[in-house]
């Protein structure tokens, strides 16, 4: 319902967290921008405040979230949440974290360059050993840029 109201101002709805802090309810939703043709990332303070106040409203007409709560718009930071396949595809290249939901050999865990993105299959390069995982296996993923 809100991905449509926050791509009409331009911006990708990124991940979407409903949990519970400090005993109340957050409705957190993270936005970010990609102009065609780069990797650059980003949105501003002024323009996470303009999509709260359209989705506030959507909220509000469509009140589908019981009870109060709090609305926050950010974004997704340096540590980028990976959670759609066009987001791998723009991260070839780049330094990844992925997390599987069941042990793959001995880990769960690979921290290297994404080497490519085949249909449902990861290409991963960690510590020079290349490993292929598939997206149903990913419980996690989000870059990891050194810094």
């Amino acid at each position: 319902m809100l991905e449509p109201v926050v791509a009409r101002e331009g911006f990708e709805l990124v991940e979407v967290e409903h949990v519970v802090e400090r005993g109340k309810m957050v409705l957190r939703l993270y936005i970010d921008t990609v102009p065609p043709g780069t990797k650059e990332r980003g949105v501003t303070v002024d323009q996470c405040s303009v999509v709260s106040r359209l989705v506030s409203d959507v909220l509000d007409v469509e009140d589908v979230i019981g009870g109060a709560y709090a609305l926050e718009v950010s974004s997704p930071g340096i540590f980028r949440p990976l959670t759609k396949p066009e987001h791998f595809d723009r991260a070839v290249g780049e330094r990844v974290r992925v997390k599987t939901f069941e042990k793959i050999g001995d880990r769960k865990v690979f921290t290297g360059i994404l080497a490519g993105r085949d249909g449902q299959n990861l290409q991963l390069r960690v510590d020079g050993v290349e490993h292929t995982l598939d997206l149903a296996q990913v419980a996690k993923a989000n870059l990891e840029p050194l810094i």
